[in-house]
């Protein structure tokens, strides 16, 4: 099996190696290969991989609203968050897919985090945000706030949110407020190799008690850090991380893989990041 990872400027990317070991726990023999693309042969290279035998690929920012137009058809979670992170390609044309959204779901789970009649706060509007949002309003979270440094400033998100029922409020405003029920962050701020960042106070970590990170580089971020210090559930990205790859995998071979094979891997990998 061929599949590949879509981008504009990948660098590192972890990619590559979790799928390689989905691939031995599946006894599947496969290539994962890092496709550098720019915006304006989006349309051309997707039918080229398509004609080069390519079963599916990963989408990444910048691409995951820009492939849309070009897909045959596109699923109901995919549409309504508006990003594709998974694209099947078949004898009846190429099929967009977001297993941002279960692979989110598939690591609060394990964790032991639940949203349900929940608190949620979400920082950040970029990447993933949309994925994850769904899923909080899907879940029935009982309320959901999204922090930004500048609220209301994208039209097209501001749709979305008002959509699901969310409401926007700035940093300045959340570090004013009670807190909540689960804190996940969408930034970078923490990423390496500014590992020292942290996007909200102590005080503020500390009114939660759970706490996600959506950043696996480093694998204990200073917000996840200072949140286990106040004695919060945490979470970091890589069985995230997995879990998508998974998701995709499984879209694109038509087999269900097992949990513990997603633990096991979102383990080996962590310790890369330590």
């Amino acid at each position: 099996m061929k599949a590949g990872l879509i981008g504009k400027k990948l660098g590192h990317t972890a990619s590559p190696a979790i799928h390689e070991k989905i691939f031995q726990a599946m006894g599947v023999s496969g290539t994962y290969d890092v496709l550098e693309m720019p915006p304006d042969s989006l349309a051309e290279n997707l039918k080229r991989l398509a004609q080069d035998g390519y079963t599916g690929c990963n989408v990444t920012i910048p691409y995951k609203r820009d492939v849309m137009p070009y897909l045959t058809d596109i699923s109901r979670e995919a549409r309504i968050i508006g990003a594709v992170n998974t694209i099947h390609f078949t004898d009846e044309g190429a099929f967009g897919y977001n297993t941002d959204y279960g692979g989110f779901g598939r690591s609060l789970e394990q964790a032991g985090i639940g949203v349900a009649g929940q608190d949620c706060v979400v920082l950040g509007t970029g990447g993933a945000a949309r994925a994850i949002i769904q899923y909080l309003a899907d879940k029935n979270a009982r309320s959901i706030t999204i922090v930004s440094r500048h609220p209301h400033s994208k039209i097209e998100f501001d749709a979305f949110t008002k959509k699901i029922g969310a409401s926007e409020i700035d940093y300045q405003s959340l570090e004013m407020s009670r807190g909540g029920d689960v804190l996940v962050n969408c930034t970078p701020v923490g990423m390496f190799p500014r590992m020292d960042g942290c996007p909200v106070s102590e005080a503020c970590i500390a009114a939660f008690p759970a706490v996600v990170d959506l950043i696996y580089n480093p694998k204990d971020t200073e917000l996840l850090k200072t949140a286990r210090r106040h004695g919060a559930r945490t979470r970091n990205g890589m069985y995230m991380l997995v879990a998508q790859a998974v998701g995709a995998e499984e879209l694109w071979t038509g087999q269900k893989i097992a949990s513990s094979i997603v633990e096991q891997i979102a383990k080996e990998m962590e310790h890369l990041y330590e």
